[in-house]
């Protein structure tokens, strides 16, 4: 089972003593979630991936039993369901909302982007039950900062999720994310101002968007790329495809139980 890029101990990227103070419950609401999540994904991720299996006999993902409603409840709130982010893509009333904390040189967060993340789209985001918002999380040092900048100014355009595909296509990290290739991946996401690209790309606006990701990240606890919220459930890692889908499958079904349990025509 693939394992997450874990960041490099800096303290210039830890988050402001006050952003600390104001989260403190939060990593350890994390780290107990994940803790108890663990071993089931990790059952999950064997059983969606060994030979010979038959899909009746995958277990239900982590979002059934274990954690505490009310650390899922909190985690859930950090969804924003804002009809303006530019970097997400879904109905900003869908029952599930997947947040991705990620940074363009992970490899498994390549692996996502690629493999899994066009099937969920697909499956869940044009039915209208899923949201994903992405949270840049820079982690690698000052190329992942550029190209972290970068993802946000191509959405100033609306071209936040063309230039993903360009930069987590095969072979696109191992080209560096300096200005030349930056810009390269902008005309790939038909991002149609180039210069003003650039601009926004260098702009306090974009250092302080980036920021903002990167401290909601550290306030959880995450400490790996790529880092997962569903509906308050974290999941860690390139999980197999199957994981996602029951996880997103478990929580859409418990916010329609919680709905039909409040409407007594059902």
């Amino acid at each position: 089972m693939p394992t997450p890029d874990r960041r490099p101990s800096s303290p210039a990227q830890n988050p402001s003593p006050t952003k600390k103070r104001s989260s403190a419950r939060k990593p350890l609401l994390f780290g107990l979630v994940v803790a108890l999540a663990a071993g089931l994904l990790g059952l999950v991720s064997y059983r969606a991936t060994a030979p010979d299996e038959p899909a009746s006999d995958t277990p239900a993902a982590a979002t059934t039993g274990g954690p505490d409603p009310d650390v899922r409840r909190e985690l859930a709130e950090l969804a924003r369901r804002d009809a303006g982010d530019k970097l997400a893509q879904g109905r900003t009333d869908a029952p599930v909302v997947l947040i991705e904390y990620a940074d363009f040189q992970c490899g498994y967060c390549g692996k996502f982007a690629r493999d899994t993340e066009p099937e969920l789209i697909k499956r869940y985001v044009e039915d209208g039950t899923l949201r994903i918002e992405w949270r840049n999380f820079p982690i690698f040092g000052e190329a992942s900062e550029a190209a972290a900048r970068a993802s946000w100014a191509a959405g100033r355009q609306d071209r936040f999720w063309a230039f993903h595909r360009a930069a987590y296509a095969e072979g696109a990290k191992e080209k560096g994310f300096g200005k030349a290739h930056l810009r390269a991946l902008a005309q790939q996401a038909d991002v149609k101002d180039l210069d003003r690209f650039a601009r926004d790309t260098d702009s306090a606006a974009a250092t302080a968007a980036v920021r903002e990701d990167r401290e909601q990240a550290y306030g959880i606890g995450a400490t790996s790329t790529p880092s997962f919220l569903i509906n308050g459930l974290p999941v860690a890692g390139a999980q197999p495809t199957a994981v996602f889908t029951q996880a997103i499958e478990d929580a859409a079904a418990e916010e329609a139980n919680v709905g039909s349990a409040g409407d007594p025509a059902k």
